[in-house]
């Protein structure tokens, strides 16, 4: 367990820092010190036997000074005050004869999301490196037709403190655990693949229990297997059924980024300028949602010290809300959302989402498969590729199956969803009653940054979607 300070931990003397900290943020819209300090293990089980263990400790600082649109940042892993003053120095540069007037703090909250707790401390490596043999071996005993199993074990423990100008201070707690299993099968020449994982921000407890490990590796090789016995994808123009959770991010990537603030600042999201209409269909509410317990995209405070929140971003099929950070939030003239964010202290924040997903509807899901006559049903999504300003996506289909007079049908192998987000929205018919998020498993990139997100949505139908396909 760490210090409740890293100022303490890194032996800074507060009132020196205090007069650093004025001096170089002076004159500045806004900016702060963020100190981090990390620990992360990863253990990986491959090819029969463990093939990597690591572990690491990091620490440094990120200093901000914001001017309007410009940003100074100066960061390093060396936690002193002559680093912390010669980084002063050189945010002071991106000032020039500005002056501008500090923004208030962030608003303080009482919620603590998560405790102190280490879940690297517990079970010891000899028990994690005994977990990834038996998951190798249940995946090997499941069918003689599985070839090659991956299990990977990892966790990660962040302590944050941010200190402003003003005086203001705000620490956060941040653990997160993941494991994932990866198996091939085989039979001739065919080889087929299928992965499944689960995690959140907790200890290690209910991820380690029997029946969730063993749950994962049965959904792995079961994907595999199905995949296994899948036939080409038809191609053309189709209806399309999404099955509920991990689909959700094709919403994620495909319209959750176009809901961002500095996307539309800018003016280069599809959305942009659309606040107030009707950009999907009614029934369609899309919500990004920060404060869930032990969720993997939840934080008590984002990384400039603004509280999470619960944003409505879509309600019924109308665009009310971005996602904002402090500075888009404030040269747009709306509030900060919380979702300031950034993968470590050697990078700056900007928006983010956290866990987005749509919300539930009143179908039944069985009723929506049994309304396609012909199409596809699509339950697992893996890469996908975005365009940001014009809402073109292109998704690759882990697994998905023929819709056929409204039964599900033969597993197909190869289908990609084409389309464009914005317009796809309202092609959006049926919405089911089946909410489900994702099991824990979601990074999500931009500029170069990685951060964990959560996704999630219920049962969807989709009318006349283009699907690339290999039949």
């Amino acid at each position: 367990m760490a210090p409740a300070s890293l100022v303490d931990r890194a032996g800074l003397d507060r009132p020196r820092l205090a007069r650093i900290l004025s001096r170089g943020l002076d004159g500045a819209d806004d900016g702060e010190l963020f100190l981090e300090y990390r620990q992360a293990e990863l253990l990986m089980f491959d090819n029969g036997r463990l093939k990597q263990a690591t572990y690491d400790t990091s620490q440094g600082f990120g200093l901000r000074a914001v001017k309007d649109e410009a940003v100074g940042y100066a960061h390093a892993s060396d936690v002193s005050e002559a680093a912390i003053e010669r980084a002063a120095d050189a945010v002071r540069a991106v000032k020039g004869g500005y002056s501008g007037r500090y923004a208030g703090p962030p608003p303080r909250s009482n919620v603590k999301l998560y405790g102190d707790d280490n879940p690297l401390g517990a079970p010891g490596f000899e028990a994690k490196a005994r977990l990834l043999e038996a998951i190798d071996a249940y995946a090997r005993a499941k069918d003689p037709r599985v070839r090659q199993v991956t299990a990977t074990l990892g966790a990660s423990w962040q302590a944050v403190e941010i200190l402003r100008a003003d005086g203001e201070t705000y620490r956060d707690i941040r653990p997160l655990v993941r494991v994932n299993v990866s198996v091939v099968v085989g039979d001739g020449d065919r080889q087929e693949s299928g992965s499944f994982g689960y995690g959140g921000r907790e200890g290690y407890e209910r991820f380690l229990a029997t029946d969730a490990w063993q749950s994962t590796v049965d959904n792995a090789v079961r994907q595999a297997l199905v995949n296994l016995e899948a036939v080409p994808a038809p191609a053309g123009e189709m209806d399309v059924v999404l099955g509920p959770g991990w689909p959700g991010v094709m919403l994620h990537e495909a319209v959750g980024h176009g809901l961002e603030g500095d996307f539309n600042r800018k003016k280069t999201s599809a959305f942009a300028g659309l606040m107030g209409r009707q950009v999907a269909a009614k029934g369609v509410t899309v919500v990004d949602d920060g404060t869930m317990t032990l969720r993997r995209g939840s934080l008590s405070i984002d990384d400039e010290g603004t509280p999470t929140n619960r944003t409505v971003l879509i309600e019924d099929g109308i665009l009310v809300g971005y996602m904002q950070d402090r500075q888009n939030a404030r040269l747009m003239g709306m509030k900060p959302t919380g979702n300031g964010r950034r993968e470590s202290f050697a990078h700056v924040p900007m928006p983010r989402m956290t866990n987005t997903y749509m919300l539930a509807g009143d179908r039944d899901p069985g009723d929506i498969i049994a309304s396609v006559k012909n199409g596809i049903y699509a339950v697992y999504f893996g890469g996908g590729q975005v365009d940001i300003t014009s809402g073109k996506y292109v998704f690759e289909c882990t697994e998905a199956y023929r819709l056929d007079n409204g039964k599900v049908g033969a597993p197909i192998k190869g289908a990609m969803l084409i389309g464009n987000g914005p317009t796809d929205l309202h092609r959006i018919s049926m919405v089911g009653n089946d909410l489900a998020l994702d099991h824990g498993i979601g990074t999500c990139g931009k500029n170069g940054q990685g951060v964990p997100v959560g996704v999630g949505q219920p049962t969807l139908r989709l009318d006349r979607i283009t699907v690339g396909g290999t039949g």
